[in-house]
């Protein structure tokens, strides 16, 4: 069960024009009530994050990294795969996710993985036909998920990856490991692309009215350190609707998904606060994340002049 004392909002802000517009006539009262009722983490404190929309890690996993203890730069350098499989310390790790990418004229851009469609049966047969060539490289590939295959092998160790929220809907290229110290990984995108162009595998799906696999995307690699502090302490809440509107770029949704949130999870840790609850929240854009707990007695007044009835408009900025 996530903690509900703790609330992670994925792109709760994102710089799009369309995003900028529904943010100018969005009110959440629950919000406006919650940060009246909480104090802003102060910016020395390690908990304090900015970055850029170019980082390969976005603000949502780097909140959630520290959270844990596991290395939290914006290199995409957070070893997902060895702490979400349970990996021994020091063993190389990474997600490998099946996908297309869309070839057009100037850009080639990922679909979202999710649009595959893709079952457990089908992920086995693509795994086995694959799982050749990456081992030609000293990677091991192992089923997890449909979507999430585990990948092991010591060229995964400090390989700085972008993150899969990073790089759906948009041209793959700017999200590529550098091919100075990732050459294997590179080659491989380009052999599983002539390999699948014509493979049975995906004739047998087109039968079926799926969309063709010509693709992997690799993500959180590394290892875990010996020495780490990463705990298994409880997940915040993470509400994934807005997340997933932003990522399509559908911002009706998106703010259809915020007015949800505000009257569910923010309600309750509003709720929460105002019962006197040690509550923390943690609001996400695309360059930085900002965090809000429990406030002491004689603050709120001042918080709430700082952010007035439309918080998400004067925090654009900062996330």
């Amino acid at each position: 069960m996530p903690d509900n004392s703790h609330l992670l909002i994925a792109l709760a802000s994102s710089h799009a024009p369309g995003c900028q517009q529904v943010l100018d006539t969005l009110r959440l009262p629950h919000l406006e009530r919650l940060l009246a009722r909480l104090q802003p983490v102060l910016a020395a404190d390690t908990d304090t994050d900015t970055g850029s929309e170019t980082d390969f890690s976005p603000p949502h996993e780097r909140a959630l990294a520290r959270h844990l203890g596991l290395p939290a730069g914006p290199q995409g350098r957070t070893p997902w795969a060895a702490w979400q499989s349970g990996a021994a310390p020091g063993t190389a790790c990474a997600w490998v996710t099946p996908s297309q990418w869309l070839i057009g004229a100037d850009q080639v851009r990922m679909a979202d993985p999710q649009q595959l469609q893709l079952d457990e049966a089908d992920s086995r047969a693509l795994l086995d036909i694959l799982a050749p060539w990456f081992a030609q490289d000293g990677i091991e590939l192992h089923y997890h998920a449909p979507m999430r295959w585990l990948a092991r092998g010591a060229v995964l160790e400090g390989l700085a990856c972008a993150s899969l929220d990073r790089v759906i809907g948009r041209d793959v290229r700017a999200w590529l490991p550098d091919i100075t110290s990732a050459r294997a990984l590179h080659r491989l995108h380009s052999e599983m692309q002539m390999l699948l162009y014509t493979h049975p595998f995906n004739d047998a799906r087109a039968s079926r009215g799926l969309p063709a696999i010509n693709a992997f995307w690799l993500h959180g690699a590394g290892a875990l350190d010996a020495a780490s502090t990463a705990t298994r302490a409880e997940l915040p809440e993470q509400p994934s609707a807005l997340r997933d509107a932003a990522l399509h770029e559908d911002w009706p949704a998106w703010a259809a998904a915020w007015q949800d949130i505000d009257a569910g999870p923010v309600a309750r840790l509003a709720a929460q606060a105002a019962a006197g609850a040690p509550v923390r929240l943690t609001l996400c854009g695309e360059r930085s994340f900002l965090q809000w707990q429990a406030a002491r007695r004689g603050f709120f007044t001042r918080i709430n002049s700082l952010f007035g009835q439309k918080p998400l408009s004067s925090l654009r900025e900062q996330l």
